[in-house]
């Protein structure tokens, strides 16, 4: 099928953030199919490409797979958006790698990765930097083995902004019904700039080649070493994966502001979600979140479909979209109840 060529935005700056992005991209699935192939599984990646406004305002490429022995669901974005045809807007361009990948295996953590970089009318411009370690299953030593591990390798890559960033991340990452943390080991800088934009980015690049690296490694000793996994994993795993879901679609700032700035990549921006989760277990969360948040967990119950175990296959994730984007359009003011650290991240929207 034609798709419309991608223009890419002209500011130098943002031209190395595309190439950073995509380096970053080809990183992850070469990291994710070398595990596949250690244990003798041919899983590769596929590609899809979408555009923003016929490519006029640029577009992006997603890498996923799904259902296979390594992997439940992996996604692998990349993106650039830009208005250099349209200069009243105070948003120049925004360009981001976006990753999750959830294994398969209980034993085996999921990880996320988000690098990005937002560039003002103006030339000014900042970096928003994550990377967290999300293992469903938690208390088991190889568990805590590797959330010492990530941590360690992202305090070697970042060492003068490793505690603040730390600290930042459990803010972000910390679910205020559930009283825990989405994962084990976090790590959050917003809005990040110094004077030095080459030393920036050699930060962006370094946390996520630590990450990407990392997890990569734990996947790879859990697949060798975790052996069959039982019901019980099975069944933590599938808890784990609705609270994954929850916290993603009522409290990240993030997807928030990707699906209320269009609609044209709503699977693209919601390939974090796991492949199956508890419907049940999900309305029981209901009357622990603050109104109206409640009325939005209705949304997304109607959105999923009929059942216990639940497929959150793509026409679901389109339904979910469509529920967030009408939920937050119609309750603004709910946006100051999602994540943050101590800097609230400004949203596409409120760019331009």
């Amino acid at each position: 099928m034609y798709a419309p060529p991608v223009i890419p935005a002209r500011s130098p700056a943002a031209h190395a953030a595309l190439q950073l992005v995509s380096a970053l991209q080809r990183r992850m699935v070469d990291a994710q199919e070398g595990i596949a192939r250690a244990i003798g599984e041919p899983d590769q990646f596929t590609e899809v490409s979408w555009v923003r406004d016929d490519g006029r305002h640029g577009g992006g490429s997603r890498r996923s797979i799904a259902d296979t022995r390594v992997f439940d669901r992996a996604s692998v974005n990349v993106s650039q958006v830009h208005y250099d045809d349209e200069p009243e807007k105070r948003l120049s361009s925004a360009t981001a790698l976006s990753t999750i990948i959830h294994p398969r295996h209980p034993h085996a953590p999921s990880v996320h990765v988000h690098v990005s970089w937002t560039e003002m009318r103006d030339g000014t411009g900042y970096w928003r930097i994550m990377a967290d370690l999300n293992p469903a299953i938690r208390e088991t030593e190889p568990a805590l083995a590797g959330k010492t591990r990530f941590l360690t390798a992202l305090r070697t890559a970042a060492p003068h902004v490793f505690e603040e960033a730390a600290r930042q991340g459990d803010a972000y990452f910390f679910i205020p019904a559930l009283d825990r943390h989405r994962g084990v080991a976090h790590f959050y800088l917003e809005q990040y700039a110094t004077a030095d934009l080459q030393a920036d980015m050699a930060l962006a690049r370094g946390v996520a080649e630590a990450a990407i690296d990392t997890h990569a490694a734990i996947v790879g000793d859990a697949l060798r070493d975790a052996g069959p996994a039982d019901a019980a994993a099975r069944q933590g795993q599938l808890a784990y994966h609705t609270l994954y879901l929850f916290q993603v679609l009522t409290l990240d700032r993030g997807t928030t502001s990707g699906l209320l700035v269009h609609d044209q990549n709503d699977v693209g921006i919601l390939g974090s979600l796991p492949s199956h989760v508890d419907r049940n277990l999900l309305a029981s969360w209901r009357g622990r979140v603050p109104a109206p948040v409640d009325q939005l967990v209705d949304r997304l119950l109607e959105a999923l479909p009929a059942g216990e175990v639940v497929e959150v296959d793509d026409a679901s994730k389109r339904a979910l979209a469509v529920a967030v984007r009408a939920f937050y359009q119609a309750n603004p003011r709910a946006l100051e109840l999602q994540a943050r650290g101590d800097v609230i991240p400004p949203t596409v929207a409120n760019h331009r």
